[in-house]
């Protein structure tokens, strides 16, 4: 085998899984009402994934299983081979308002989680890396700029600093551009894109957008309406990184259409 065909066989690295749901379910009302059933998924490391589905269908409460804010009714879920049993360090939210206090600056807003967990004087020594993550969402310069002074896109960019600069293993988003302008919103998935490259980010994205899930994620889960369950995983094969020209294209439009087709189906049985 010549050097040049070895190289080519060299398989591709196998990433390992980071986050796991196995058979998860949930129910309410003492088992009355059924808000999940049998929900499988797998988010390896640096991968990002999106959830979609008709509004009622469990995406909030997987989320909030997810981020251990509640506890499903049967199943497991583990985070780095460790069971999630409630809310942990190595799990980030961002959610669909940036939520930043206003009486306090852009750069004492992204520490504050610093702050609350270890103390005001591991927080002033996190500056330096806020400063560092600021300028990686080009925020340079707004440092001292109070939140309520930010635009919504500015400050849901402050709002990823905050979620980034505790180094979570996974980035859970609730929908977190939706409160902006279509222009903006575009912006905003390049710039998560660009971000979560860069660090190498787990991440997962809760979404009512198909075009929004496609253009950013490898791997689209399509929920069926309660009880909620994954009716289809879609694999997003286009090529990284996404551009938003790719939009216009017959590839992506084909999946949107997959993914709306699928939508309409589960509604209405």
């Amino acid at each position: 085998m010549s050097p040049a065909a070895a190289l080519l066989s060299v398989p591709t690295p196998v990433r390992e899984p980071v986050y796991q749901l196995s058979n998860v379910g949930k129910t309410y009302a003492r088992n009355a009402i059924t808000a999940l059933e049998g929900v499988n998924l797998t988010l390896t490391k640096g991968s990002f994934s999106s959830v979609i589905g008709s509004s009622g269908c469990g995406k909030s409460t997987l989320l909030k299983i997810m981020s251990g804010l509640i506890s499903p009714s049967r199943g497991r879920v583990m985070l780095q081979n460790k069971p999630v049993k409630g809310p942990r360090r190595d799990i980030g939210m961002m959610f669909q308002q940036a939520t930043l206090f206003p009486w306090r600056t852009t750069l004492e807003n992204i520490v504050l989680p610093i702050e609350i967990r270890d103390g005001k004087a591991a927080a002033k020594a996190a500056e330096v890396q806020a400063r560092e993550l600021l300028e990686l969402v080009g925020l340079k310069g707004f440092e001292d700029t109070y939140a309520n002074e930010l635009s919504g896109g500015m400050a849901q960019r402050a709002s990823i600093c905050r979620m980034l600069i505790t180094e979570p293993a996974v980035l859970l988003l609730d929908e977190p551009f939706s409160a902006l302008d279509e222009l903006s919103r575009d912006f905003m998935n390049m710039e998560l894109q660009r971000i979560c490259t860069s660090r190498d980010a787990t991440a997962f994205l809760v979404t009512h957008s198909i075009p929004e899930a496609v253009i950013l994620s490898d791997i689209v889960y399509v929920m069926k309406p309660r009880p909620g369950r994954v009716a289809e995983v879609v694999e997003i094969d286009l090529p990284r990184p996404r551009t938003l020209d790719m939009m216009t294209t017959p590839k992506f439009g084909a999946l949107v259409e997959h993914i709306r087709s699928r939508l309409d189906k589960e509604a209405f049985l």
